[in-house]
């Protein structure tokens, strides 16, 4: 049964006619030791590495001749600034982060793993904030609504805004290898 996120996702964002990226999640999961999420592993299989109005790049497990096949690469985040994160957490909470989407600006978008996958929440890193704000924006929801709360203009959590338009675009790593190599 599709994830309910990613179905209503489906409705505002096209997937690639080249379909996602076949993964092998058992494999990633011993390479890892964990799990991710349900609402993770069906996006990519539905649209695989790519950006989303070229703004805002997902990441995926590495595939053959994907540039955004990074996703294990970048398991510890090196932050100077998890101080302010942890203010929006309970108290002696560690904050076991893993980033899965990025911004051309700097911001990073990762999970907040804790709890099972599924209960994944997001963390937003702003690179850019105006004096005093704090860095980090928590989104109490996994990662497909949090796509959606982005692209339907619910949420504005990086330092720059997604186009305002009823329309978005995802380019596949395919289709953007192919346009470069034109």
């Amino acid at each position: 049964m599709p994830h309910p996120a990613i179905a209503r996702l489906r409705e505002l964002l096209l997937a690639p006619a080249s379909g996602g990226d076949p993964v092998d999640w058992s494999e990633i999961e011993q390479t890892v030791g964990l799990a991710l999420p349900a609402d993770y592993r069906e996006f990519v299989e539905t649209y695989g590495g790519g950006e989303i109005d070229e703004y805002m790049c997902v990441l995926t497990p590495p595939v053959p001749g994907s540039p955004y096949g990074e996703l294990l690469d970048r398991i510890t985040p090196v932050l100077s600034d998890l101080e302010d994160l942890r203010a929006l957490l309970p108290p002696d909470v560690v904050p076991p982060l893993w980033p899965f989407a990025d911004l051309g600006e700097g911001d990073v978008a990762f999970w907040l793993r804790e709890g099972a996958p599924d209960d994944w929440r997001v963390a937003v890193w702003q690179r850019q904030i105006a004096y005093g704000d704090n860095r980090w924006k928590v989104f109490d929801g996994g990662m497909a609504a949090f796509l959606l709360a982005v692209l339907t203009g619910q949420i504005a959590p990086f330092s720059d805004e997604l186009s305002d338009t009823d329309q978005h675009e995802f380019e596949s790593w395919r289709a953007w290898l192919k346009r470069w190599q034109q």
